[in-house]
């Protein structure tokens, strides 16, 4: 799927569009609201996400101008603005859902799929590799007849593992999906969710390792 990402701030900008690749989202990123406009009158979107304060045109006025073109694009909004009037300004401009920041990576990419979803684009609630399976909707890890909880937290690192199995995922990839692209967090943080994790996988008798690679980061692969 593809996706437009409208932010003015040039580094949550270049976050966005790094969290979305991670994701499997093909991402264009425009930092003002007249370029927002210009890309999405292509039609060639399945989602919007724009700021609402942005140079040259905010989001408001560029999903209105969307709309009375009969682009139909679904549309989520960012933007620090709470006020309950403004809510409703974003919504009653054609907009699908909004998000005030500062934001969570999870909650943005749940609220970016539940958006898709509603025209069609679904995305499984079962991850499977190797004979296991994370449910997206319980958090739950199982393989055959047993099944262990995730935190949410140990959820997300899995998730990101199980979504590029056989390839490194770097610790600064783990840290900027999960903790945020600001967030002052120690690398420490990962390697507990990973230990706790590893544990969980033993005791559902999982036949899939989380390796770590030195310098690198960590792989799902096959074999215990």
């Amino acid at each position: 799927m593809r996706i437009l990402i409208a932010e003015d701030d040039a580094r949550l900008l270049k976050s966005l569009v790094h969290i979305f690749e991670l994701n499997h989202y093909m991402v264009d990123g425009v930092g003002n609201g007249t370029d927002a406009y210009d890309f999405a009158v292509t039609g060639e979107y399945d989602g919007l996400v724009l700021d609402v304060m942005m140079p040259g045109m905010d989001g408001v006025a560029v999903l209105t101008r969307l709309r009375q073109k009969g682009i139909t694009t679904p549309a989520l909004f960012l933007t620090a603005r709470t006020e309950t009037y403004q809510r409703v300004e974003g919504l009653d401009a054609g907009a699908d859902d909004y998000l005030p920041k500062p934001f969570s990576t999870p909650e943005l990419l749940a609220r970016v799929r539940a958006m898709l979803r509603r025209k069609d684009h679904f995305t499984p609630d079962l991850l499977t590799y190797g004979g296991l399976q994370l449910n997206r909707s319980t958090y739950e890890l199982s393989c055959g007849d047993r099944s262990q909880p995730l935190s949410g937290r140990e959820f997300q690192v899995m998730e990101m593992l199980m979504q590029k199995p056989g390839m490194i995922v770097t610790t600064e990839q783990l840290l900027t999906h999960i903790w945020g692209w600001d967030a002052n967090v120690d690398t420490s943080v990962v390697w507990v969710h990973i230990s706790n994790i590893r544990k969980k996988l033993e005791a559902i008798g999982a036949p899939v390792r989380i390796r770590f690679v030195r310098k690198a980061g960590y792989v799902l692969e096959e074999g215990v």
